[in-house]
């Protein structure tokens, strides 16, 4: 394994390559979105994405195994299914780049049920080099740009360190200019804490920063799911808390891309957040974004936050976001000269003019 700390050529040679997206097409910054290969059954293909203003695509995922080896969630979905045309979603997302050249095509591996496997996989030097040497058969046989390290997360100081040697040997079997690695991290500083996030920036292309999920079915109260700022009165999650911690831990601003959720949270009994609550409405306590605001309810954005939420109907209150948040928070992308904005999840998306991957584009770029 390469030492950690990397020679001079080495970084200047990383530096020269912040902006892999940008070369020789229309974005300015990153506009990735992920698909869900189960969406496949909903008759959500891939080419259904928005992807004339994507900049990357995420598919999502396989699964790591703990000696190493990746798994298909759904042999089916993955590799067989008749689907755009092709035989399997791979396929298929293989074909996205012959039909948008400008697009980046990852493969993202873990996710929050296919993390299991990280821990003892990333804690053994053969288990990780027979990881990154299939991950890049992977990714040669489909014709991806890389690879996405999707693990759900690191939970100790050792972990971290696994982790950080992980990506180390990833990049080793993915070198620049040609391949791209991407993580991605949660804004939590339990977990964030246990990583030397400087040194996993030196060797990924950006850090996808899950900006959401900060309330749901399993918190006692009610919440924003994906506020931008935190109230002034109650430390609470943000996504610029987020930001801030990796900035102070030496992450490169234009490596973090922060994520926007394409789908809400559900609260029942609520009419706001800090509230204790009925239950959770949607399916698992979830809306698909394209589904609201919920009918019979009524949109509201609180401004300060940089958080929108419907109430009424059959959601109580529920937490996303939509067109003027993405707009507020790609401004702040702009603002803190960030990666970009990505979205969980490219199918969950609406129509224009309250199309949330469309609105990130032209904030961002135009």
């Amino acid at each position: 394994m390469p030492d950690l700390h990397h020679s001079h050529n080495f970084i200047s040679h990383l530096k020269a390559h912040l902006h892999p997206w940008a070369h020789g097409n229309k974005f300015k910054y990153v506009n990735a979105v992920y698909y869900p290969s189960w969406q496949v059954y909903c008759g959500e293909t891939p080419s259904s994405l928005k992807l004339s203003v994507a900049s990357h695509v995420f598919y999502a995922f396989l699964q790591p195994h703990e000696d190493g080896t990746i798994h298909q969630l759904d042999g089916y979905a993955d590799t067989q299914i008749r689907v755009d045309g092709e035989t399997g979603c791979l396929n298929a997302f293989k074909k996205l780049k012959t039909d948008y050249p400008h697009l980046k095509v990852m493969v993202s591996i873990g996710g929050k049920s296919g993390s299991s496997g990280f821990p003892l996989l990333a804690a053994h030097e053969g288990s990780r080099r027979t990881f990154a040497s299939l991950a890049r058969d992977l990714v040669d046989k489909y014709g991806f740009d890389g690879i996405d390290v999707n693990w759900e997360q690191p939970s100790s100081h050792q972990q971290g360190e696994h982790y950080l040697q992980l990506l180390a040997t990833i990049r080793e079997y993915f070198p620049l200019p040609q391949f791209l690695v991407t993580t991605a991290l949660p804004v939590d500083e339990m977990c964030l804490r246990n990583i030397d996030l400087a040194a996993v920036s030196t060797y990924c292309d950006f850090i996808n920063l899950m900006g959401y999920d900060f309330a749901g079915s399993w918190t006692e109260l009610s919440g924003h799911q994906a506020q931008l700022k935190s109230p002034s009165t109650t430390p609470a999650w943000s996504v610029d808390n987020g930001t801030r911690y990796l900035l102070s831990h030496g992450v490169p601003a234009k490596k973090i891309v922060l994520g926007i959720p394409m789908y809400g949270r559900s609260f029942l009994g609520a009419t706001g957040p800090d509230q204790r609550v009925s239950g959770h409405g949607g399916e698992n306590g979830i809306f698909e974004y394209k589904d609201l605001p919920r009918p019979g309810s009524h949109e509201t954005v609180d401004l300060q936050l940089c958080a929108a939420f419907c109430v009424g109907g059959d959601g109580g209150f529920v937490s996303y976001d939509n067109p003027e948040t993405v707009e507020m928070k790609a401004k702040y992308v702009k603002e803190k000269k960030l990666g970009g904005l990505f979205y969980w999840a490219g199918t969950f998306d609406a129509e224009a003019p309250r199309s949330l991957v469309q609105t990130g584009y032209k904030s961002l770029n135009c």
